[in-house]
């Protein structure tokens, strides 16, 4: 983070104390404070300020807001209420996410692992570019790492990992045919993370590093002439109007973690406490769900095989061939390998006791050369 983020906390935090007005503002948790001259109720409700994942699409509109404006209350009884905004209309960089939960700033939030691994890359291990060719091999990888990454956000980040879900599966929207991956070199490819521009690199792409919401624009004044993102995602933006083929191989899933700092976890009672582990694993499920599901419903939106809200697109989808199957596999030992450099022996160590047995990826030899 720069000085300039670093200075500008103070006025984030104003703009986050907005969100629960009448209440104290120092902590992420606080139960509201009667005035002096009034008698306290039995039970004044602990009010959460949340901060959540991308606006408009439907991880945050479909789950993430509901429940925390709408189910939780109900949940604990009444003794549990939020107030939540999207990262990205609260003037936050999906990339300060971590750091600012970390710091208090955000006491609890969503946290995107592709855009804080570009600090800290070791939290990106499950989802690099090109790991996960469908849902159930990126859910195998996420729940082989979980126990790490929570140990180590906990220890080298004070931060306790509550619920980890993800976004549908991220692909290439084009403007020119693309039948397989040979086609994409020498585009101009948009990319959200260090290991997507690794792997479009490898294909002899040039990857452009832009927020999501920049992303429509770029395909329109030409910036970008693919783009990676989220099928569902793409269509709910409109992409299928100002690109023409879709190119299915995931290339990666957008995983997200929601966190708590950890001095606001441990202020709140120990049966709250609970109560919130017990129903975001069952938040986690119905966004794991909705994800698979969404990666098809996307692609079918897309090119107009099902009526879907935002009118049918007209897309050409492209599946992956056999061949290019087995080019994922050899990106894929590149994309390790750079990721490795960046991240240092810490993360070597970690993919070996977490995911080489899955992979077959073994770093205690030359990543570059492993199938």
């Amino acid at each position: 983070m720069t000085p300039a983020r670093i200075r500008s906390l103070s006025f984030l935090t104003a703009a986050l104390t907005v969100l629960a007005p009448g209440h104290a503002a120092a902590a992420g948790a606080t139960p509201t404070a009667p005035p002096a001259s009034t008698v306290a109720p039995a039970a004044q409700p602990t009010h959460l300020r949340v901060v959540g994942g991308l606006a408009g699409l439907n991880q945050y509109t479909r789950h993430e807001e509901p429940f925390w404006s709408q189910e939780l209350p109900r949940l604990s009884g009444g003794r549990l209420r939020a107030d939540i905004v999207p990262f990205d209309r609260a003037g936050i960089r999906g990339q300060d996410m971590l750091r600012l939960v970390q710091l208090g700033v955000v006491p609890f939030g969503t946290v995107l692992l592709s855009l804080s691994a570009a600090d800290e890359p070791l939290i990106g291990a499950a989802d690099l570019a090109g790991l996960n060719p469908d849902a159930a091999t990126l859910r195998r990888h996420a729940t082989a790492y979980r126990p790490f990454l929570e140990k180590t956000l906990r220890e080298r980040h004070g931060i306790e990992l509550l619920a980890m879900y993800t976004y549908p599966a991220q692909m290439l929207f084009c403007k020119r045919p693309v039948k397989g991956l040979g086609d994409l070199g020498g585009r101009r490819i948009r990319t959200s993370s260090p290991t997507q521009a690794d792997w479009v690199e490898a294909l002899g792409g040039k990857p452009v590093a832009m927020p999501f919401a920049e992303l429509d624009q770029a395909l329109r004044n030409g910036s970008a002439e693919c783009a990676i993102t989220g099928s569902m995602s793409g269509y709910t933006i409109g992409l299928h109007k100002q690109t023409s083929h879709l190119y299915t191989m995931p290339v990666t899933w957008g995983m997200s973690i929601f966190a708590a700092n950890g001095a606001a976890w441990a202020a709140l009672p120990t049966d709250l406490r609970a109560t919130l582990k017990q129903e975001l694993l069952r938040l986690e499920q119905a966004i794991w769900a909705e994800s698979d599901r969404e990666t098809g419903e996307g692609v079918r939106c897309l090119t107009g095989v099902a009526a879907c809200a935002n009118g049918p697109g007209a897309m050409r989808a492209q599946t992956p061939a056999p061949a290019d199957e087995q080019r994922r596999r050899a990106i894929l030992a590149t994309v390790t390998a750079r990721w490795v450099k960046r991240c240092g022996p810490a993360c070597a160590d970690a993919w070996q006791d977490t995911l080489a047995p899955l992979t077959g990826i073994d770093l205690r030899r030359d990543p570059a050369r492993q199938p």
